[in-house]
């Protein structure tokens, strides 16, 4: 969970040196392209079953919003945004997939789920109007760029539940991982020289090789681990603390002023979120759906299952 949260760290460092967004991304997914294309054959060669031409659609869909779309929004949005800030917008995702499941599956709601999302937001608005009062009007636009980040996620997560139970997490994760890579390059050729991204100051890679190995495959990789060691509930719960560790390490790495509201709205979206992922808060059946329609799942079992 830290890890996966210090990614924005890492992106702050290396916009030091006069990159983009696109620039930050195109070189994390080269990097971890490597490392997710060994997964992938890993994975392939294990006994499981064939993936059809019509899953082969749906991980082309999930790579473009998993890792493409959302990466990019997030890493868009960092450029105007405090990392404590994005990391608390993106850690509403299981709210979102939530809100996906009631209105794109017909999934009903348990009075927790509510109370849940509420206090979640609450949370979040305190801390956005601290930081609009701190770090002035462009946190506006940051804060739309990363929560259309979120929104891409969770899209992600809440497509990809049936398909896991087929081919299984890892394997999702490599495909969707070189999916999302070709989407990335694609962009980059279209909307710039590829011979920049050979000519950037050479601390550029040495954070981006970090990103890709530290912040993106050994995350992935561990969640599925602890999934599998821990189970879902206990998984997610811990993952928690991703966003506390990034309110600190933002004060300590880049100097991010950190006030009593902050604080308190961090607490509060924690706290609305474990109240999404503790044992027994989805008591309320999904409703009667077509037999080949997608299951949304627990939001919590979701944020832990489905690759990140």
């Amino acid at each position: 969970a830290i890890l996966f949260s210090a990614k924005a760290i890492l992106a702050k460092f290396q916009y030091r040196y006069g990159v983009d967004s696109l620039d930050v991304l195109a070189l994390r997914m080269l990097l971890s392209l490597p490392l997710f294309v060994a997964l992938g054959i890993r994975e392939a060669r294990r006994p499981g079953p064939r993936v059809s031409r019509r899953d082969f659609g749906t991980i082309v869909i999930l790579g473009v919003l998993g890792y493409y779309l959302s990466s990019l929004f997030d890493f868009w949005g960092l450029e105007y945004v405090p990392v404590s800030l994005e990391r608390l917008i993106l850690f509403l995702n299981p709210t979102f997939v939530l809100l996906i499941g009631v209105f794109a599956f017909k999934r009903r709601v348990a009075r927790r789920e509510w109370v849940a999302l509420a206090v979640s937001y609450a949370g979040v608005s305190l801390v956005f109007v601290e930081n609009l009062r701190v770090q002035g009007e462009h946190i506006l636009l940051g804060s739309g760029l990363v929560l259309l980040a979120a929104l891409s996620y969770a899209l992600y997560l809440s497509m990809s539940g049936q398909l896991i139970k087929r081919i299984g997490s890892l394997r999702l994760v490599a495909y969707a991982m070189t999916i999302s890579t070709a989407a990335t390059l694609t962009h980059y050729l279209v909307a710039r020289d590829p011979a920049h991204l050979l000519d950037l100051p050479a601390p550029v890679y040495g954070l981006a090789a970090i990103n890709a190995f530290f912040c993106t495959f050994l995350p992935v990789t561990f969640t599925m681990g602890a999934v599998a060691r821990l189970g879902a509930g206990t998984a997610a719960q811990m993952s928690v603390l991703g966003p506390v560790s990034l309110v600190f390490l933002g004060a300590w790495l880049l100097d991010e002023p950190i006030t009593f509201v902050q604080l308190a709205g961090t607490a509060v979206v924690l706290g609305g979120v474990l109240l999404l992922t503790r044992r027994g808060a989805n008591a309320l059946p999904v409703r009667e759906t077509a037999p080949n329609a997608p299951d949304d799942g627990a939001p919590g079992e979701d944020a832990a299952d489905k690759a990140r």
